[in-house]
């Protein structure tokens, strides 16, 4: 008896001071699991790489043999694209303008007084998703044909001239607005979520700033990574809409990729893959951004 208690206090005594314990063996299972991820992430990449690396090849490849690099050095100078370019840009940045304008108070007033109407805007703001955007664009091509003849020599028909000016068509901001309410909504909310908006709002107050300070000064700095979220969003959409735009006759900057694909196929793709790369690069500039944040915060 008291050579087993000796023995077991000596075994414990080495496992105490530091004795190593025998080494466990590696289950199969993780080192399966381990393969498999590596396998679906090979897959999805190569199916992510292969065509845009197809793509590039067909824009640097000479007819005669060898590679160049004219088709991007070209852009710039190709025909309409700085007008069709600057149109979209503008749509875009009045896009994000409008949409933001409309959601973050929307979202601020929803999680701090309508708590309860939560699951009833959430449904509103997914109706575009919902709604086919063909059909959206034909009913909206409906009452811009119809609306100036009802009402001839008025104010309101001039307002739906105005809409529909190709050099800027505003009519192009209200469609996309409502087709980025979606995404904008989900995106603001998820930073209303983990945020605690309604203790430091109060403080605001508290201090004597007005509301529209409180949004400024504090509602935006907290919300910073989903404004750009939201932001990053909208651009990509309202850069990359086509079926709207060329139903409605505007000369946007995809519906100007498809006009010059049939004469110039080589340049269209170059474009598309320039775009490409700048989306991409847009939003790794915001996963940089929202790190570097979050290494402050824990600095």
């Amino acid at each position: 008896m008291t050579a087993l208690g000796t023995t077991g206090v000596g075994a414990a005594g080495v496992a105490g001071a530091g004795g190593v314990a025998p080494p466990t063996a590696l289950r199969r299972g993780r080192r399966g699991a381990g393969a498999w991820r590596f396998a679906v992430l090979l897959v999805l990449g190569l199916y992510f790489v292969v065509p845009i690396a197809a793509s590039v090849l067909f824009t640097v490849r000479r007819g005669g043999g060898g590679l160049t690099a004219e088709f991007y050095t070209g852009i710039p100078s190709s025909p309409g694209f700085a007008v069709a370019f600057t149109r979209s840009l503008i749509l875009a940045v009045l896009t994000v303008l409008i949409v933001l304008a409309l959601m973050v108070p929307t979202v601020v007033l929803v999680e701090l007084r309508l708590r309860r109407m939560r699951t009833t805007v959430e449904l509103l703001t997914l109706l575009p998703l919902v709604l086919p955007p063909i059909a959206l664009v034909v009913g909206v091509r409906s009452v811009l044909s119809w609306a100036p003849d009802y009402f001839l020599n008025t104010p309101l028909a001039q307002a739906f001239f105005a809409l529909q000016k190709p050099a800027l068509p505003w009519i192009l901001v209200l469609v996309y607005v409502v087709l980025a309410m979606p995404f904008v909504y989900r995106a603001l909310d998820a930073g209303v979520r983990g945020a605690d908006l309604r203790t430091l709002t109060e403080a605001g107050r508290s201090l004597g700033a007005s509301w529209p300070r409180v949004l400024l000064s504090v509602v935006l700095p907290v919300l910073r990574t989903s404004v750009l979220n939201a932001s990053f969003l909208t651009l990509a959409l309202v850069m990359g809409e086509f079926t709207i735009a060329s139903i409605l006759g505007f000369e946007t900057f995809p519906t100007w990729i498809v006009k010059i694909s049939g004469s110039a196929p080589q340049l269209s793709v170059a474009v598309s893959v320039l775009a490409l790369m700048v989306t991409w690069g847009l939003l790794l500039l915001i996963s940089a951004l929202d790190r570097r944040r979050d290494t402050k915060e824990t600095s």
